[in-house]
């Protein structure tokens, strides 16, 4: 209740304005002077923050009374609105509003609130010696008229923070700079904002998380659903205001956006009858929809065997694993806190700084969520073609978290780097998720912790996992374990790179029962009207409790319908349904299921599964990149690909790229070698397929056309056909495009390019005054069609400092959009690029052009150089 105000102590009402704050410090400080320097800067400190409340939350004049007595200070704060209580938040470092109640909970000896009918006062206690200070005592006010539950299912908190952190920032702001009296809209939004907040935080305090999603059952007021709409609008248009950069908030990151649209959505749309839609059964692009609902954690990163590194909101790194450090050249501690530039050429570096500001002001993502190829600076100053992979995960402090993953595109990972000191490597296990402070979180079940029945069953399932490198076979051998001792039954079901989804186990306890074919193998796809837990998982969701596992009067879907045959062949009381979730998404699933005739799965369980299952998914996780790693193709493509040759006053450059769809693997090949007689061979080209016989096939090829190009000068339309006969005697089902060109070896100037064509694109010219044709004469049929069909050759003359490009169709080639209109951008751009030096033309080239390529890229660049250097062009 706190110490009653003696008679006369000093109070002064203020207008509910935000000049009333200053006005209050000064009251407060002219009251309480001499009780101390600290006491005295810190009740101002806090008469502060509660007044701005009051201004912002309440919009009643505000009461301010003081007094001090003893060397201690009481300080209280009215308002005239006791229908609005309180707030409490999270105390997230990284916030940008929420820290006032915090700041006197932290500060204060004692506070509290009190109501009655004329309105409510916070008030607050300091002491100069102070006992530590109590548990929070503040009040929540629930709604007091009608409700209704609006049910929000699998609802990653730590976004909901963020966006919450994020729209109440907004608000403020526009609150406080409005001129005069706040319009009708921003008010009925505040206040709208104030009862969300209130209904959320009420509804969190009582879950106990078992997941990285939490399913809640919110009640709000039956009447607020035009106050939420209204709060929807208002946010929209300062988002549009921040974008323009007309606030100093900047704009949502997409996936704030969409999930803050989302939870307003829901709760209107509910209010107003409609049904629930849980988040990840929401549709939308993969920049606006996180794939990893789960807060950011970094012994995730420090555990992941594909290179990871992660950087917040400043462009700095703040983790980093040894995958990563070992193929750039550092040691993971010596990266951590430096800027993102110094794994970037210097080209790149303003490029990056201007796309990731650009983020941060706009709120629009560019390379989100899609597979860029970009050169990385190794530590010896040599550049690492790598492919990069960037997606954002929220953490539980509020911060974003920019998660990037590299994969080699050209060359194999370096070793790994020696750890300091002698000391050994060990691979970190990922720590625990810490939930919010305000939420009732069950302990961390660990070895310390958890009964000797877990403590088995971890140690059983480890064994399991380690005694195959088959992705499958360790699945069903976990399952046998799961059934021994936790569950009856358990199903397996894994996503193939088609995003279909496999079922590949079910193991019941009982080695009688048996589970015959038709329940295994792909699943029918998820459609609209699936009800199951299965794709609520599969999207992010979970561990995810089922209580009740009655089928559905009528299943709606192929999947739901498949989901109630096998229980009712194998029964089901209770059941935990558990994404496999690993360094890029979840890849599967486990359901873990107890018929009527065993106690069922209560809460308590989920936290163990949840850790058990993460475990599990890493092992699963392994094999695959096991399985992986083992495709030889992917190093007989990197083997095959030259080093080219030091031509005097001829500059080459050469890139190849892999398909960021498909496996690391493909019949795209480039080469330039000497000749005798002092000429340099060009070749550019593609052999039909994307695998390992595609692979195959382009070694034999190549090596087939260098022989023959050494054997004696020809022609290259010559030199093609002999390729095409002995193409077509040695494999006569392959086929192939091929640009083949000879330039002569010389002084500087103007050279002749001798060049024949068997299918393939032509290749571009580009003068240095940005003139641009295709080279398309001298075309003749694919390898593999007619070998004994005319190949004519053609030559065209080489400006000094033009640019020659040789390239493969998968740099040019979208769905959606024509050939010809993809060789027109492509003349644009290497026009706007004519003066760039070679080596960068090629990396903007393979940047801009490659992603999302959905095949592979081969590109061969040329350009003849003088002594004197290009000519200087006029500003």
């Amino acid at each position: 209740m706190g110490t009653p105000a003696p008679v006369g102590a000093p109070a002064r009402w203020l207008a509910a304005a935000p000049e009333s704050v200053s006005e209050a410090r000064r009251f407060v400080r002219s009251v309480v002077e001499g009780a101390g320097p600290d006491v005295v800067d810190t009740a101002e400190l806090l008469v502060g923050e509660l007044v701005t409340n009051a201004v912002i939350h309440a919009r009643t004049d505000v009461g301010v009374r003081a007094w001090r007595a003893g060397g201690r200070v009481y300080v209280r704060v009215s308002d005239q609105r006791p229908d609005r209580g309180v707030v409490p938040h999270d105390r997230h470092p990284y916030a940008c509003t929420g820290r006032g109640l915090g700041l006197v909970e932290e500060l204060a000896a004692s506070h509290g609130v009190q109501r009655d009918e004329d309105g409510k006062t916070v008030w607050f206690e300091l002491w100069p010696e102070a006992p530590a200070p109590p548990a929070s005592a503040w009040e929540t006010v629930t709604p007091a008229d009608r409700t209704v539950t609006v049910t929000l299912r699998d609802m990653p908190y730590a976004l909901y923070w963020a966006a919450q952190q994020h729209w109440e920032g907004m608000l403020r702001e526009l609150f406080l700079t409005v001129p005069g009296e706040p319009p009708r809209d921003l008010v009925v939004a505040q206040d709208a904002s104030n009862i969300v907040c209130a209904c959320m935080t009420t509804a969190v305090e009582q879950e106990t998380p078992d997941s990285s999603t939490l399913s809640l059952r919110v009640a709000f007021p039956a009447d607020a659903s035009a106050a939420v709409t209204v709060l929807r609008r208002v946010l929209d248009e300062a988002e549009a205001a921040a974008q323009q950069e007309s606030l100093l908030a900047l704009p949502a990151l997409p996936q704030i956006r969409a999930f803050r649209d989302w939870l307003l959505d829901q709760i209107a749309g509910q209010l107003s009858g409609r049904a629930a839609t849980a988040w990840t059964r929401l549709p939308g692009a993969p920049s606006a929809t996180p794939v990893e609902l789960a807060p950011w954690d970094v012994g995730e990163v420090e555990a992941s065997g594909v290179p990871t590194i992660a950087a917040d909101d400043g462009n700095r790194i703040i983790a980093v694993n040894g995958s990563a450090a070992s193929l750039l050249g550092w040691h993971p501690e010596e990266l951590v806190g430096q800027r993102l530039t110094v794994l970037m050429p210097e080209h790149l570096r303003d490029r990056h700084a201007a796309a990731f500001t650009s983020l941060l002001l706009t709120g629009q993502p560019r390379i989100l969520g899609r597979s860029i190829p970009v050169p990385a600076l190794h530590r010896d100053g040599r550049v690492v073609p790598v492919r990069l992979y960037v997606q954002t995960q929220e953490a539980v402090d509020g911060r974003t978290v920019f998660v990037a993953q590299l994969t080699t595109r050209t060359a194999a990972p370096a070793a790994p780097r020696a750890p300091r000191d002698g000391g050994h490597t060990t691979r970190p296990v990922p720590g625990p998720v810490h939930l919010p402070a305000m939420t009732k979180k069950a302990g961390r079940v660990g070895a310390d912790g958890a009964g000797a029945e877990w403590l088995s069953l971890f140690a059983d399932t480890s064994r399991a996992l380690t005694s195959t490198l088959d992705v499958d076979d360790r699945l069903r051998r976990v399952c046998h374990v799961l059934t021994r001792q936790l569950a009856d039954w358990c199903a397996g079901d894994l996503l193939d790179e088609h995003g279909r989804v496999e079922r590949v186990c079910v193991v019941h306890r009982d080695p009688e029962v048996l589970v015959g074919e038709e329940h295994l193998g792909v699943l029918p796809p998820v459609s609209e009207t699936t009800q199951g837990a299965l794709p609520r998982v599969l999207r992010g969701a979970g561990p995810l409790l089922i209580t009740d596992m009655s089928p559905f009067d009528r299943p709606l879907s192929a999947l739901d319908a498949r989901q109630v045959e096998l229980v009712r062949r194998l029964g089901g009381g209770s059941a935990v349904v558990a994404p496999l979730r690993a360094h890029r998404g979840v890849f599967g699933a486990l359901t873990l299921v107890r018929t009527r005739d065993e106690p069922p799965f209560a809460k308590e369980d989920v936290l163990r599964i949840a850790e058990l299952v993460r475990g599990i998914a890493l092992g699963l996780d392994n094999a695959r990149l096991h399985r992986y790693a083992q495709h030889t193709a992917v190093h007989l493509q990197r083997a095959l690909l030259p080093e080219l040759p030091e031509v005097a006053h001829l500059e080459l450059v050469a890139r190849y790229v892999p398909s960021s769809t498909t496996a690391e693997v493909g019949g795209d090949w480039y080469d330039a070698f000497g000749l005798p007689g002092g000429r340099t061979a060009l070749v550019i080209g593609d052999v039909a397929g994307h695998d390992l016989q595609a692979a195959v096939s382009m070694s034999t090829l190549r090596n087939t056309l260098r022989g023959i190009a050494v054997d004696r000068p020809e022609p290259p339309g010559d030199v093609l056909r002999r390729l095409d006969r002995a193409s077509r005697t040695l494999y006569p089902h392959s086929t192939a495009t091929c640009v083949y060109a000879l330039i002569k070896d010389g002084d500087a100037g103007p050279r002749d390019l001798h060049h024949a064509s068997a299918g393939h694109l032509p290749p571009l010219l580009t003068t240095w005054e940005g003139d641009t044709r295709y080279l398309d004469t001298g075309r003749g049929l694919l390898i593999g069609m007619d070998p004994d069909f005319p190949r004519p050759s053609a030559c065209d003359r080489l400006p000094p400092h033009s640019t020659l490009l040789l390239y493969t169709d998968g740099l040019i080639e979208r769905r959606g959009e024509s050939l010809d209109d993809a060789m027109a951008r492509l003349r644009r751009y290497t026009a706007a690029h004519a003066h760039v030096p070679l080596d960068v033309f090629c990396d903007d080239l393979i940047i801009t052009f490659g992603a999302d390529a959905a095949d592979d890229i081969a590109l061969l660049a040329l350009r003849p150089t003088t002594p004197t250097g290009p000519p200087v062009t006029a500003v």
